[in-house]
């Protein structure tokens, strides 16, 4: 009989008791994943579309919290084999795009080249967007607002012909999504700038090789042509930046680099210099 005592010694479960225990769990599992299945079939059923937080409040009681939600989706796409937007669950949105660029999204035109150095924010549904039309000779990615912010503020679209695209720091599956829905209409290459540190280097993976979370959807995600624009380690030398613009990296960044070392998509595909972007650090 196996036994699962206390500290104090006081019995607490038999094994018998585990395994009720760990039914009980299966069973509050398949319940909250047969849930989701119904509120999938329903979204099509009704030709709609929610978020995983509308998801969230259709049954708090159940789903507990928004981590539990986030797992049940996942577990969904792996069991049918399909992407996330097939299920009519799409994004809360937090990307932005601005530039020489003009689409239609559900019948509605939008159109960021009468005011090319203003920020639009990215289409939550990308299924509904099409008629995209541009004279922009490349994409350039940058890791945060307040960077594109700031190349707005200095009109950098007016005298550069190019999309600007942000996803405020990690890129959500939107972003990514209409990244890569750019890449394929318009076929012109995309750079990418983030910061000389280990978030900025995996936020530049996630473009490029998608995320490890939603690895069974990275095909539809990844744009593997993206290139890295920088900021590079000889960019140091090159262009002295006072101290107080540099921050010393703290043990969990040294840690994260580390891992990240260790991934196999780096190994085999990192962009050139990024091995010694990491070993830098």
């Amino acid at each position: 009989m196996v036994r699962l005592v206390a500290l104090g010694g006081e019995e607490l479960m038999t094994g018998k008791d585990l395994v009720l225990c760990s039914s009980d769990i299966l069973h509050k599992i398949n319940g909250i994943i047969l849930k989701v299945l119904l509120i999938v079939q329903k979204l099509h059923q009704e030709h709609k579309h929610v978020s995983k937080r509308d998801i969230y409040y259709m049954e708090p009681s159940l789903f507990i919290d928004q981590g539990c939600v986030d797992q049940a989706i996942r577990g969904v796409c792996m069991i049918l084999k399909c992407s996330r937007h097939h299920l009519n669950i799409v994004p809360a949105g937090r990307g932005l795009v601005m530039g020489w660029l003009r689409f239609v999204e559900s019948g509605r035109t939008i159109s960021c080249i009468k005011s090319p150095n203003t920020a639009y924010s990215i289409p939550a549904c990308v299924e509904e967007v099409e008629v995209i039309e541009s004279v922009a000779q490349y994409i350039l990615v940058v890791e945060k607002e307040t960077v594109l912010q700031r190349l707005a503020n200095d009109n950098f679209c007016k005298t550069n012909l190019c999309i600007l695209i942000t996803g405020r720091g990690y890129p959500d599956v939107t972003t990514r999504r209409f990244l890569r829905l750019l890449m394929d209409q318009l076929h012109i290459p995309a750079y990418c700038l983030v910061d000389y540190d280990p978030h900025g280097f995996d936020i530049l993976s996630n473009y490029r090789f998608g995320s490890m979370q939603m690895a069974y959807d990275a095909k539809l995600m990844r744009v593997p042509e993206i290139r890295w624009l920088g900021v590079f380690h000889s960019d140091l030398a090159k262009y002295q930046p006072l101290d107080r613009c540099l921050l010393s990296l703290t043990s969990e960044e040294k840690k994260k680099a580390e891992s990240m070392l260790l991934r196999c998509n780096l190994q085999q595909e990192a962009p050139r210099g990024g091995h010694l972007l990491l070993c830098a650090f």
